[in-house]
């Protein structure tokens, strides 16, 4: 029996909370009932429309969120008023940095987005109690530093058709937390518009289109209305994020 389903018939776990597989994969899995109860109690849950500014760099942190569904875009501002996209996050993704009293990113909703959020200072007083926590949210730390330095190499050593893929990869493989990625055709919207998408992947928005097209016709992916797209074999996709077709 999953923890998910064993959890719908704890008593000890706070009723938001049983079914919620943020709490699972994400940093509330490393607490103890009675952690979540004292964390539940200051627990908020809000949903915004793509394009709402979750987060503004230079902010003062007051809060934490755990994301339940949706993409959060994470950009930079240049100092000539350019914006950068640096990252993006799925859920059950912790967004915040402890221990930060200001943000140094801006976070907006790429798509909806649904988020559990907690009072920064509850979180941080959990973190001195909780060794488990303080580890998670370590690991968390590293698989972001990690998922870097892979990006890293995609933008500067791979070619546009890889780049691509790389994307859709990327969106195909966290989309959705409870998806089992190895089962079936895995369906998503585009999080970015194709403009964001070059941005992203330092291509030219006809660039992204054309690769986008090459793998379609591949039969790699499908494409349906400009936004929809079917990847049927998810492993053919990793492939084409090594290999220029």
């Amino acid at each position: 029996m999953s923890a998910a389903r064993k959890d719908v018939h704890n008593s000890d776990i706070p009723a938001i909370c049983r079914a919620c597989e943020a709490r699972h994969k994400g940093v509330c899995g490393a607490l103890t009932p009675d952690q979540l109860t004292k964390l539940n109690r200051f627990t908020k849950q809000h949903s915004y429309s793509s394009g709402h500014e979750l987060l503004s760099a230079g902010e003062d942190v007051h809060r934490y969120s755990n994301i339940l569904r949706g993409v959060v875009k994470l950009s930079k501002l240049l100092a000539d008023g350019r914006q950068q996209i640096v990252g993006l996050q799925f859920a059950p993704d912790f967004m915040g940095r402890p221990f930060r009293d200001q943000s140094n990113v801006i976070a907006d909703a790429a798509t909806d987005v649904r988020v559990c959020s907690f009072p920064k200072a509850v979180l941080e007083d959990l973190v001195k109690e909780s060794p488990v926590l303080e580890h998670r949210l370590h690991e968390q730390a590293l698989d972001e530093l990690d998922e870097a330095r892979e990006w890293m190499l995609t933008l500067g050593r791979k070619s546009a058709g890889e780049k691509v893929a790389s994307f859709l990869f990327l969106i195909a493989s966290h989309i959705d937390p409870e998806l089992d990625v190895h089962e079936g055709p895995i369906e998503f919207e585009l999080p970015l518009k194709r403009s964001d998408i070059a941005d992203f992947l330092g291509l030219t928005i006809e660039t992204v289109s054309r690769q986008i097209t090459k793998l379609r016709k591949a039969g790699v992916i499908e494409v349906i209305n400009n936004r929809t797209v079917v990847v049927p074999d998810l492993e053919r996709l990793r492939s084409a994020c090594e290999l220029d077709h």
